[in-house]
């Protein structure tokens, strides 16, 4: 019987939790604390990680201690090592528990990954309930808003204020351009509505980069062969990692820049050139790949008319990017390596998921832009129409949007291009060019 991963089989000493996390899923494990884990001065800053709602992988981590295997795939081979920097896991019911650290004084660091439509609802529409649950304690039944980013964060900030306790640094790492400033919007509006008075926060913007697929079963299968240990939670990611941070850190922070992370003064140029041609790509793969049959991000890279399409795509989100054009061009040409590595199954179906939360940060921006300078892009209508086509499909999307791509297929382009921007209903140029394209596509 293969024994199981534990603390002190396998592990570094836990350290002291002096970080709080929200979103423990594979990227997380993938990056941050892989960061964190790699710091040199790791064994003092401990996380503590809760989910958003489930509870299944919370239990399987805190069963190991909460370390676990990161399986590094690269083309040729799988490299393993335990990641110890999780020091504490929590589900995202334990709200007592959450409130708990934001009252030690020792915090200082509070990481997200919670993705795009963790950001979705506006936080006015939370006040009340969020009011209720963070001034009179969480009680049996805290309320909606705590289920939400901002009431999270909010019901912390409050409890820490209570506590007399200092400022610490919040820090979004999902693909939102100025991630950094939308959630002190988010936590400053809900705290305004609820009458809440907060202790003090600063604000850090990240762009954060490595592609970690859900594990398929097979996986843990294959650590407990070539690592000799159990582990029901293991996370599998590329060799590439990237992790660019600009803000203030009052409390402090671990040498995450010792690990490789980069410091910048304006994060922005990073933020878009991540999410136009990696996210992007991903989207333009994610829809149009599909409709040729493909299920993976490696197959449909693979597939010329696919590789086109995302050449075309890149070029027009080239034109509108700040860095030097020989950089661009290495980097899409790492991109395609990345995309194109068989061993990382990175399902279309997965990423095809909320593009309605998506694309307006992934494409819209290029098409403005190319629309600005009287083009009609070609790359951006194909992304388009792919998605409308994807949002018709017979089976279930998981998409919000998909109710409003019903009827006529002009009708539909109308109605699905307003749940990403009302004004897009009204350029009758690229209505007309997506809806042309969507029956090129799909006769």
């Amino acid at each position: 019987m293969t024994p199981p991963l534990t603390r002190a089989a396998d592990g570094r000493p836990a350290a002291p939790v002096r970080m709080l996390h929200l979103g423990l899923g594979g990227f997380f494990r993938a990056h941050q604390a892989w960061y964190t884990e790699h710091a040199p001065d790791a064994s003092r800053w401990g996380i503590a990680a809760f989910t958003g709602r489930s509870t299944d992988l919370a239990a399987r981590l805190a069963a190991q201690d909460g370390v676990y295997t990161l399986v590094t795939r690269g083309a040729r081979g799988d490299a393993f090592e335990v990641v110890s920097s999780v020091t504490a896991v929590h589900g995202g019911g334990e709200h007592e528990e959450w409130l708990a650290y934001w009252r030690r004084p020792e915090l200082a660091v509070v990481t997200l990954t919670v993705t795009e439509a963790g950001y979705a609802r506006h936080p006015s529409e939370e006040g009340q309930d969020a009011g209720e649950s963070t001034t009179g304690g969480p009680g049996p039944n805290p309320g909606p808003a705590l289920g939400t980013v901002a009431g999270r964060l909010v019901a912390g900030l409050a409890a820490r204020r209570r506590a007399g306790g200092g400022p610490v640094a919040i820090v979004s790492c999902d693909n939102l351009p100025g991630n950094g400033e939308l959630t002190r919007r988010m936590v400053d509006e809900l705290a305004q509505a609820a009458g809440l008075r907060l202790a003090d926060a600063a604000y850090v913007t990240t762009m954060v980069d490595r592609i970690t697929p859900y594990p398929a079963p097979e996986d843990t299968g294959l650590v407990a062969g070539a690592t000799g240990r159990a582990d029901a939670a293991p996370v599998v990611t590329e060799p590439f990692s990237e992790w660019v941070l600009c803000g203030d850190f009052p409390a402090g922070r671990p040498r995450w820049e010792d690990a490789g992370a980069r410091f910048v003064t304006d994060a922005a140029p990073y933020e878009e050139r991540k999410l136009w041609l990696l996210n992007g790509g991903h989207s333009l793969l994610a829809y149009a790949g599909s409709l040729r049959g493909h299920t993976t991000v490696a197959e449909a890279v693979a597939d010329p008319a696919c590789r086109g399409w995302l050449a075309q795509w890149w070029a027009e989100a080239a034109r509108h990017l700040a860095f030097p054009e020989p950089e661009l061009a290495a980097y899409q040409d790492a991109l395609l390596d990345r995309f194109a590595n068989p061993r990382i199954r990175h399902t279309l179906a997965k990423i095809a998921e909320d593009g309605s939360r998506k694309l307006p940060v992934r494409i819209l921006p290029v098409l403005r832009a190319e629309r600005a300078r009287g083009a009609l892009p070609a790359g951006a209508v194909r992304v388009l129409a792919a998605w409308l086509l994807h949002l018709r499909e017979a089976g279930p999307v998981r998409d919000a949007a998909a109710p409003a791509a019903d009827g006529p297929l002009r009708d539909a382009a109308r109605t699905a291009l307003a749940a990403l921007d009302p004004a897009l209903p009204n350029d009758s140029g690229l209505i007309d060019a997506i809806v042309a394209e969507a029956q090129r596509t799909h006769p």
